[in-house]
């Protein structure tokens, strides 16, 4: 097994979670990684290996979750799912923490698609602004303003819900 693959399947779970947070469906993020993956594997010549496997897989998961919302909106719509139905946060915690988790991970959600996906990758994943901000092409004033607008809209979310998730 080369170098590429035994990274590409360390780097599967993140992968995962990454689609599920643009996705919002189990289904839908598992096709999506397997698109990544095999558009990564065809396209094996053109990945850096000075650069970390995990940004590159990412920015190929997003471009490609990106075509497809474009698709949709030109058959079907807006091409969303609602967050009720997406998956669940998974914890080795049980009782009280599983509980709050279930319903901090759908307060997150709830929250528009570009502030969740980056609430993702920053506070999850750990990947700082400049980074984020690669990952998502995008300026590192909007990760750093996304991230502030995420927190302060999810703070808002559970203090109205009483100073705890609910």
């Amino acid at each position: 097994m080369t170098d590429l693959k035994r990274e590409m399947i360390a780097t599967l779970p993140r992968l995962r979670r990454f689609a599920r947070t643009l996705t919002r469906s189990v289904p839908e993020a598992d096709d999506l990684v397997q698109d990544a993956c095999l558009r990564a594997l065809s396209r094996a010549h053109q990945w850096d290996p000075a650069q970390p496997l995990d940004r590159w897989l990412f920015r190929i998961t997003r471009n490609l979750w990106i075509n497809e919302v474009r698709k949709r909106q030109v058959r079907l719509g807006d091409g969303h799912v609602p967050a009720e139905e997406s998956v669940e946060l998974v914890t080795t915690e049980t009782g009280e923490a599983r509980v709050a988790a279930v319903q901090l991970q759908s307060k997150i959600e709830a929250l528009p698609a570009d502030l969740s996906t980056i609430l993702l990758v920053v506070s999850v994943e750990g990947y700082s602004y400049a980074e984020a901000a690669e990952l998502l092409d995008i300026p590192v004033g909007t990760v750093m303003s996304r991230v502030y607008r995420a927190r302060k809209t999810l703070a808002k979310k559970i203090a109205e819900t009483g100073g705890g998730v609910q």
